[in-house]
């Protein structure tokens, strides 16, 4: 994959996570990479899962659309609406068949003329709404329907939920989210998460029926430790959650080492999928290779 050349503060960041890497015994990160988790299958990313109790089937791997997404732009949809089209229609065509979109990537215009070519009944579509209230989150779901020229929206999520307090905060959101799936509007809703205290609220939440969880063996850009976040994961598992692993590749401080994150994200045996942006259809076509490989 391609990213972003490092500022400073960055690579101190990387170098400290790197450093301090506490997410399992033994201390060393050399060892703990070395005692990645056993996969015991084989895998293919266009595996058909099923998302917790949703009953959503779709593809293992989701074709992200938000690298370094923020602002209605990432470094996916820089690549122009017939540029992404064009590389969901080639995951598409290589059977994946899991579209992650979001408001604030404003990926939405890609996402709906890469839809104009496909089977819809065959795609699950992700996205994600900033919205904290009830009013703006109606206002969302009308907007996202209407640039995703879809009636309904598989996957609903508030998105970089950072509040431990969030299930009660945002309670007006949920509501509306609650209402729009029993309205058909979308099939499940549920969140992503950007803080330790965030997963927690949402891993105790009867709500949350689908988790985006930020997972990787160094735990970069993660809410915390990958051994603490995995004892959450196991708790969304025992709920009957959806867990979709985000950062697999740590936004990039794993680039040379996607195998290993790879191992890591299938042995681990608590995700039902993840999501990982490629830029180009070389790349995408080399994800699904090194997935099937693992």
């Amino acid at each position: 994959m391609h990213f972003p050349k490092k500022t400073r503060r960055e690579f101190l960041r990387d170098a400290a996570v790197v450093s301090a890497g506490a997410w399992m015994a033994p201390n060393t990160l050399a060892a703990r990479l070395a005692t990645l988790p056993a996969v015991a299958q084989k895998f293919a990313a266009t595996d058909t899962v099923t998302l917790g109790k949703t009953g959503i089937q779709t593809s293992r791997l989701a074709m992200g659309t938000g690298t370094v997404g923020s602002g209605h732009h990432s470094h996916q949809t820089a690549l122009g609406v017939d540029g992404l089209s064009r590389l969901l229609l080639n995951g598409y065509d290589n059977g994946l068949r899991f579209f992650d979109a979001a408001d604030s990537y404003g990926s939405h215009p890609h996402v709906a003329e890469a839809l104009k070519h496909v089977d819809r009944s065959k795609v699950t579509v992700l996205t994600k709404s900033w919205a904290r209230d009830a009013d703006g989150m109606r206002a969302d779901l009308e907007r996202f329907r209407r640039e995703l020229n879809i009636e309904h929206i598989d996957i609903m999520l508030m998105h970089c939920v950072t509040d431990g307090e969030w299930t009660t905060k945002y309670r007006g959101a949920m509501d509306v989210l609650e209402e729009a799936k029993q309205k058909g509007m979308i099939r499940t809703h549920g969140c992503s998460c950007h803080s330790i205290e965030a997963l927690r609220a949402a891993a105790k939440s009867p709500w949350v029926e689908v988790d985006l969880v930020r997972i990787n063996p160094i735990g970069a850009e993660m809410d915390a430790s990958p051994e603490t976040v995995v004892s959450v994961m196991k708790e969304m598992r025992a709920a009957g959650k959806g867990i979709v692993g985000m950062k697999i590749l740590g936004q990039g401080a794993m680039r040379t080492r996607q195998d290993e994150a790879l191992q890591y994200a299938l042995g681990l045996g608590l995700l039902d999928a993840f999501t990982i942006g490629a830029e180009s259809i070389t790349e995408q076509n080399d994800l699904i290779k090194r997935v099937a490989a693992v």
